[in-house]
């Protein structure tokens, strides 16, 4: 009796793993977008952008070179919300891909390329999430309003 209930659980998983691995590989084909989002201290959010420029952005910028990122958009409020919404920044990064956009070391190959001293841009990073309040990233997905 056992043998029969674990191998109905086993059908079943299998099952589902057929049916989600087309979704699977359609999320790893399709463009991704991550949307970041940065609260930063009063009185600081154009050192923080200018640092992120300086430093983030050009890292950004060789990875959409190579293919790996689509598009970035930077975007910054233009008037002022409450503190408990309050954002100072938001960078909209599209990926070829959702293995891409997870990667954590999708830039890494590219900092001893761009930044001769790494000392240096470790020091003017961790000034930069010195001055962050918080940080939020947002996967986002397309919206079908044809239907």
């Amino acid at each position: 009796m056992r043998f029969f209930s674990s191998l109905k659980i086993a059908i079943i998983i299998f099952s589902f793993l057929l049916k989600a691995t087309p979704i699977i590989a359609q999320l790893q084909e399709e463009n991704f977008t991550i949307e970041s989002y940065y609260k930063v201290k009063w009185g600081y959010a154009n050192e923080f952008i200018d640092l992120w420029k300086k430093n983030h952005l050009p890292l950004l910028k060789k990875a959409r070179e190579k293919g790996d990122i689509v598009t970035i958009i930077a975007e910054k409020p233009m008037m002022h919300s409450s503190e408990d919404s309050r954002w100072d920044f938001k960078v909209a990064v599209t990926y070829k891909n959702s293995s891409l956009g997870l990667s954590h070391g999708l830039t890494d190959a590219y900092k001893k390329q761009l930044y001769p001293d790494l000392d240096r841009l470790a020091k003017d990073e961790q000034h930069r999430f010195e001055l962050l309040l918080a940080h939020w990233d947002v996967m986002t997905e397309k919206v079908d309003l044809s239907k």
